[in-house]
């Protein structure tokens, strides 16, 4: 505990630098680089209290003179494997919540960015960290081979694709680990004819295209309700404002995509949504960056008339494009929800608190936000993505963390107030109450 005290402040001593280096290795914006940070701290700072979270329990006398004890116990090695788009937050996750209950820990960063977790891992040894606690692995295929393989390796943590997502959860399960995975998403933001205009377009246009849509909680599907429709026109004025730039430029909203195969997949799936007969109100895909001409640039796109067949639907983006459904009423915008296969985050726009209520507990989707377009949970909650969007038994941080990187013992123990000298053997089966 002490050691994640010094570590917190040291990471808010250098965030500034730690920032940069996201923005030069994966190209977000500083500030949402800073932000990716930011999130990160704040679980390292749940960890710092995290103590009563691992309290076991117990229960004197069950009978007479007999007690039992429940403890919760470290796993030994557990292991984390992070996505390229959120360097720090990611590993941040993970790592000092397996740790804080007791457990090394072995982490795979991305090996498009891996700056960031070399960063923060120096900094957690400055911290006090004895050697060997965390370590960390670099590679692609036989580095996540490896961890689901390993016999000492008892859990593993992975955010990432539902491909790569679903390969581990299999593999580490065959092999009798714990696998929690967060993978794709498709979230919808469901805008209803009575929210408040204004700062409903605002939100959807930041929660769509910050961070050039590379995250699972990207709002990247709205679903306009009844009149709500209307709004179409002043959606596309918001985001065509936004502006495109390195991350590291003065006033960029976003950055690039992290590769080209990224930008040519994202055109491509635009494309693909033409053809299949949704109408492309903002194209972003010829934008030109001043002095960064052969950059992995894609601006704010935005496809209309999209039906739930339509594979720009179907499949996450991952870049900044807003796909638009419309619905007549709420009834068929949570049909519409509860029918895609993701169940990571939604949200609902409305001033109305019945139809807030309604949205939010006939949804099936694991993280819900009224007014809030993208619902991440602080660290005293845990991340609850479901259906296609998680495999495990356990989400990330916060009291589902804790479970899910400790294993619970338990001792029941009797001590007799009279002479404990048995006198005799006990040849029958012992019940409780002798």
């Amino acid at each position: 505990q002490q050691i994640f005290l010094r570590y917190q402040q040291l990471i808010k001593d250098n965030l500034k630098e730690i920032s940069k280096l996201i923005t030069f290795e994966q190209g977000k914006t500083l500030a949402d680089a800073e932000g990716d940070v930011f999130r990160g701290l704040q679980v390292v700072e749940h960890a710092c209290s995290v103590t009563s979270l691992i309290l076991g329990e117990t229960m004197p006398s069950i009978t007479k003179d007999m007690d039992t004890y429940t403890y919760r116990l470290p796993l030994g090695v557990c292991a984390g494997i992070a996505p390229f788009n959120f360097p720090a937050m990611i590993p941040l996750w993970m790592f000092p919540m397996a740790m804080v209950c007791g457990n090394t820990f072995l982490m795979k960063p991305s090996e498009r960015v891996p700056g960031a977790l070399m960063f923060l891992a120096k900094l957690f040894q400055d911290a006090g960290a004895p050697d060997g606690t965390l370590n960390i692995i670099h590679g692609q295929h036989e580095a996540v081979n490896f961890i689901c393989d390993h016999p000492e390796i008892r859990a593993i943590s992975f955010v990432g694709s539902n491909q790569a997502g679903e390969y581990i959860y299999e593999r580490g399960s065959r092999n009798g680990k714990r696998v929690q995975a967060n993978m794709g998403a498709k979230n919808h933001g469901v805008v209803m004819p009575d929210a408040n205009k204004e700062n409903t377009l605002n939100q959807l246009v930041g929660a769509a295209f910050g961070a050039a849509g590379q995250r699972c909680m990207a709002l990247s599907t709205a679903v306009l309700v009844g009149e709500a429709q209307k709004w179409l026109p002043e959606l596309v004025d918001r985001a065509k404002n936004l502006r495109v730039n390195a991350g590291d430029q003065p006033g960029a909203d976003l950055g690039p995509l992290i590769s080209p195969q990224a930008k040519e997949r994202v055109c491509h799936l635009i494309e693909k949504g033409v053809k299949e007969g949704a109408s492309l109100l903002l194209d972003g895909r010829n934008i030109k960056v001043k002095g960064y001409e052969n950059g992995n640039f894609v601006g704010p796109t935005i496809l209309a008339k999209v039906k739930p067949n339509m594979t720009c639907y179907k499949e996450e983006i991952f870049g900044p494009v807003l796909v638009v459904l419309e619905a007549d009423t709420l009834d068929d915008a949570i049909e519409l929800v509860n029918k895609n296969p993701y169940g990571n985050g939604t949200a609902i726009f409305t001033t109305n608190g019945a139809t807030a209520r309604k949205y939010s507990h006939l949804v099936d989707v694991g993280q819900v936000g009224v007014n809030v377009p993208i619902p991440v949970p602080l660290p005293m909650f845990s991340f609850t993505g479901s259906r296609a969007s998680f495999r495990g038994d356990t989400n990330f941080y916060g009291k589902q963390g804790v479970q899910f990187y400790t294993q619970l013992k338990t001792i029941i123990s009797q001590w007799k107030e009279e002479d404990a000298t048995v006198t005799k053997p006990a040849v029958v089966m012992p019940t409780m109450g002798n």
